[in-house]
C-alpha cells in the first residue's frame, strides 16, 4: 500500500485557503499512486481559538468537502479538523473518510494541551476509536495523545494494525516527537504514521510564536523508520505491508506476554 503524509503551514483562521491547499496535496499525491493522505492537526483552521469560536457553524460543511475530496479523487483521506460538538462547543477531531466519501472513524481528541490553554476552548473526547478501513483495522489519536501510552496499547488491545496520528508538534520537543512515535510503534508492534504541521503560528501574547517542525513520519511494527520528512512543506510517500504486524507480533511475543494482573 502506498501511502502519502502531507505537510504544510496551515493558514490561521482562512479554511478556504486551507482547503486550497489540501486539494493540492490531494491531486500530488494521487497522481503518485497513493491509496490514502494523511494530513496535520486542524488542517482546515489552525488554533485561533476566538475565531474558530465564530467558524463553527460552518465547520461540518468544511469536513463534509474533505468527504468529497475522498470519492473525487479516490482517495482515503485522514486529518484532525475543527468539530461543532452536540453541546455547542469546539471539539478538536480526527476524521478518516474512506474512498467513497464515507466516514470509517470519528475521534475526538482526549488529551487537551493545556500548555496552550485547551481545555478552555475545546471539549474533550470521552472514547478511544478504533475502526476497520481498507488499510487495516487503525488506532486514532491526535497531537498531545502521544504522549500517553495506555492509549495506544488499548487501540493496539482492540486489534489496530495501524495507528494514525495527526499532531502540531513545535521545536523544541522534535526529540521527543521521534522517541515517542518509535517508541509507540514498537511497544504495541504496529505501525505508526504520524503527520505534523510545519511553519510558523502566532498564539498570542500568552504563548507567541509557535514554530511547528514537520518531520512527519512512518515507522514499521519493529520500529524501523520507514519514512522521516524535514521541516519542508510537501507531500511525501512511502509504502507498508500489512502482513508485517503479524510477521513481528508471531517473531516477538511481547503482546501475549503481558501481566496485565499485576498492572
Amino acid at each position: 500500500m502506498k501511502l502519502a503524509l502531507a505537510q504544510f503551514e496551515v493558514q490561521r483562521g482562512n479554511p478556504f485557503a486551507n482547503l486550497k491547499i489540501i486539494r493540492a496535496l490531494i491531486g500530488q499525491a494521487k497522481k503518485q499512486g497513493a491509496q490514502a493522505i494523511f494530513l496535520p492537526e486542524m488542517c482546515t483552521t489552525g488554533f485561533d481559538w476566538q475565531c474558530n469560536l465564530e467558524l463553527l457553524g460552518d465547520a461540518a460543511a468544511h469536513s463534509a468537502q474533505i468527504g468529497k475530496m475522498a470519492q473525487e479523487f479516490d482517495i482515503a483521506i485522514c486529518g484532525s479538523f475543527l468539530e461543532q460538538t452536540e453541546s455547542g462547543r469546539a471539539g478538536n477531531t480526527l476524521y478518516y473518510f474512506e474512498r467513497s466519501g464515507s466516514v470509517a472513524a470519528q475521534y475526538r481528541k482526549v488529551h487537551l494541551f493545556t500548555l496552550f490553554a485547551e481545555e478552555k476552548y475545546v471539549q474533550a473526547g470521552e472514547g478511544i476509536v478504533t475502526a476497520d478501513t481498507e488499510l487495516g483495522r487503525i488506532g486514532c489519536s491526535v497531537c498531545y495523545d502521544l504522549r500517553f501510552p495506555e492509549l495506544f496499547r488499548k487501540c493496539a488491545l482492540d486489534g489496530a494494525v495501524i495507528q494514525v496520528l495527526s499532531a502540531a508538534f513545535p521545536h523544541p520537543r522534535l526529540a521527543h516527537w521521534r522517541t515517542l512515535i518509535q517508541a509507540r510503534a514498537i511497544e504495541n508492534q504496529c505501525y505508526f504514521i504520524a503527520t505534523n504541521q510545519c511553519g510558523i503560528e502566532s498564539h498570542g501574547s500568552s504563548v507567541g510564536e509557535v514554530h511547528y517542525f514537520g518531520h512527519s513520519m512512518v515507522v514499521d511494527p519493529s520500529g524501523e523508520i520507514l519514512l522521516e520528512a524535514g521541516e519542508a512543506e510537501g507531500v511525501y510517500l512511502t509504502d507498508i505491508d500489512i502482513s508485517l504486524v503479524a510477521k513481528v507480533r508471531d517473531d516477538l511475543t511481547a503482546l501475549n506476554d503481558r501481566k496485565p494482573e499485576l498492572y
